[in-house]
C-alpha cells in the first residue's frame, strides 16, 4: 500500500509493513522488501482513455478491516464527472458478485440518488457483469459520458451497460458529494 492511502479515520497506512509479533498488547512491525501491488489501467481501458493520469486513490475500511483499495484515472488535470474517467477497485476480501450488485443499490437508496424505477434492471445488469471477487482481484469501470460504462475484471473485458444514467449513478457511489464515504471521495478526486 502507498503511504498516501488513508484509512476511514484518515490516518496514514504503513507501507510495506507486516505484523511479526504481539508483545504485551503492542503489535510489532517489520518492513519487508516487498513492493506494494500497484493498480494499473487495463490496456483496453487505456485505449478508451489514452491520456489517463492517476487523479487519486484511497482505501475503504469497515470496522478497521481493509475491504478494498480504489484508484481514479482521469483524462485531464482535475476530475470532471461529465468526462471519460476510470475507477479501479482492488479487493482485499472475498465478496460475491451478487453482494456487489445489492450493495450498489443499497448505496443509491442511502444517497437518495433517484431513478428508483430503474434499480431492479440495473441490479440485473450488475449481477450479469460482476463476478465473485477474492483478494487482489481488480474490477475497473470506465465512465463513457452519455453512453454508459465498460467494466474490466483482472484486465479483461467483463461487460458493459449501455445506459448513461446507470453510469452516472454507479460512479456516484464513490464520486458524488452525497457518497457515504466522503473521505474516500476526497482522496480519489484529490480534493483537499
Amino acid at each position: 500500500m502507498d503511504n498516501d492511502r488513508i484509512s476511514r479515520a484518515g490516518a496514514p497506512l504503513l507501507s510495506g509493513l507486516r505484523p511479526i509479533a504481539l508483545v504485551p498488547g503492542v503489535l510489532l512491525w517489520i518492513a519487508l522488501a516487498v513492493p506494494a501491488v500497484a493498480q494499473t489501467l487495463p490496456s483496453a481501458a487505456a485505449e478508451i482513455l489514452p491520456s489517463a493520469r492517476e487523479a487519486g486513490g484511497g482505501a475503504f475500511r469497515y470496522f478497521g478491516l481493509l475491504v478494498y483499495d480504489a484508484k481514479l484515472w482521469t483524462a485531464g488535470p482535475r476530475f470532471d464527472a461529465e468526462a471519460t474517467y476510470a475507477l479501479g477497485i482492488r479487493y482485499a476480501r472475498n465478496i460475491k458478485g451478487l453482494k456487489l450488485a445489492e450493495e450498489s443499490v443499497k448505496q443509491w437508496r442511502g444517497m437518495r440518488y433517484g431513478f428508483e424505477d430503474r434499480y431492479e434492471a440495473w441490479e440485473a445488469e450488475m449481477r450479469r457483469i460482476f463476478p465473485d471477487v477474492k483478494p487482489d482481484d481488480e474490477l475497473v469501470g470506465v465512465h463513457l459520458p452519455g453512453k454508459g460504462a465498460q467494466f474490466y475484471f483482472n484486465g479483461k473485458p467483463a461487460g458493459a451497460v449501455a445506459d448513461g444514467a446507470f453510469a452516472r449513478a454507479f460512479f456516484a457511489i464513490w464520486l458524488d458529494e452525497r457518497t457515504t464515504e466522503p473521505g474516500l471521495r476526497r482522496a480519489l478526486i484529490a480534493e483537499k
